[in-house]
């Protein structure tokens, strides 16, 4: 299926209502064969920092990250598409695959769904953009203690939506992200 290296790209954070869209691509060397290496959202947070530490120091890796302000001013398929390129230029002369079903208009992409699950380099670009993107809402949750970043990763959760009532949105939200629950009018102050 592929002639060049594999370079696997997977994301984290397309979703949550606040914090950056983190993606990797990781081309995996030899010693890494045997390292365990899974779907990040399968392995405990413990097991993720030492497989992070492991794909760091063992492979060629490339990780790219979208503020929420550049998620606002692209939209989220313009920055998927900027990510996949740049990992294309940062680790070239590979065939790629992401996580998913889409090329989000990138060439020479190739896609699989559930690949993090099944192609170890995608599940070590899982795991980098899992922990880095887990690391920055942590360090967030410092700055901006009442919305309880570090335990819900700024995922609409109910203690989430219940601090955006509470205090409504801060400058690592989304703000073109809606939320259902909420009077949309009352959050968005221009």
């Amino acid at each position: 299926m592929f002639n060049k290296p594999l370079c696997g790209i997977d994301e984290a954070g397309r979703g949550p209502l606040a914090g950056s869209l983190v993606m990797a691509g990781v081309v995996l060397g030899a010693s890494m064969e045997d390292a365990g290496l899974m779907d990040s959202k399968k392995l405990t947070e413990k097991k993720r920092e030492a497989l992070y530490e492991m794909i760091v120091k063992n492979t060629r890796f490339h990780i790219v990250s979208f503020s929420a302000a550049e998620i606002d001013t692209w939209g989220l398929s313009k920055c998927l598409q900027k990510g996949l390129q740049s990992i294309q230029e940062h680790l070239p002369q590979c065939d790629y695959l992401f996580d998913g079903n889409s090329t989000f208009g990138a060439k020479q992409i190739n896609t699989m769904v559930k690949a993090d699950e099944k192609i170890a380099e995608v599940s070590a670009a899982s795991i980098l953009a899992k922990v880095t993107r887990d690391r920055e809402m942590k360090a967030l949750a410092k700055k901006y203690p009442q919305y309880g970043f570090e335990k819900h990763k700024g995922y609409g959760t109910r203690e989430h939506i219940q601090a955006l009532r509470t205090h409504d949105r801060c400058e690592v939200h989304r703000r073109t992200f809606r939320i259902k629950e909420l009077d949309e009018l009352s959050l968005f102050k221009f």
